[in-house]
């Protein structure tokens, strides 16, 4: 009878040391992805500039940009991908929160004639992330919306970024609710 018992307080003995220890489950951690809209601005000396190349990779665009980005993955409700305008391949529509699409109007009506230089990332890794476009804004944006046409190597990378700012939307939605 006692060795069922020493038995058994074993049992409860190494249960009790996995539960205390805790079990480590692999839970793959959810994609992220980061969106910064740059304005085209007056190159400076005074360090708030900076002048990159933009995609067409094949003919890019060079422009001096503002250093800090006017708008950023913090202010996205909703990314999707959407059918570019003549059918020509896929584009990215993102919709910006309140603060976001009073930004975006006001960058876009004092900027009208400029580009807008948009980096996005979908990854860890470096080059996971690049200038994907420059549009040229020709209008005021009043309704949060912005659409452009991104120089991706693949729809798996538009994927992953769409994915990720929605991700990252979810996220920013839950840390405003509490």
């Amino acid at each position: 009878m006692k060795a069922k018992a020493r038995r058994f307080n074993l049992f409860l003995a190494l249960l009790a040391l996995a539960l205390l220890s805790g079990c480590q489950t692999t839970k793959k951690p959810k994609d992220v992805g980061a969106l910064r809209i740059h304005a085209e601005f007056n190159p400076d000396a005074g360090g708030t500039s900076l002048t990159i190349s933009t995609p067409p990779r094949n003919d890019p665009v060079i422009l001096t940009i503002s250093r800090d980005p006017f708008l950023t993955e913090a202010n996205i409700v909703a990314a999707g991908v959407i059918k570019s305008p003549g059918g020509l391949g896929s584009a990215v529509a993102v919709q910006f929160d309140e603060t976001g699409a009073l930004i975006l109007e006001q960058y876009s009506a004092a900027y009208a004639g400029k580009h807008f230089a948009i980096f996005g990332q979908w990854g860890d890794k470096p080059a996971d992330g690049r200038w994907l476009a420059a549009p040229l804004i020709t209008r005021r944006i009043p309704n949060g919306v912005l659409s452009f046409n991104g120089d991706f190597n693949s729809t798996n990378e538009l994927d992953r970024l769409v994915l990720g700012l929605n991700n990252v939307a979810k996220k920013n939605k839950k840390g405003h609710l509490k």
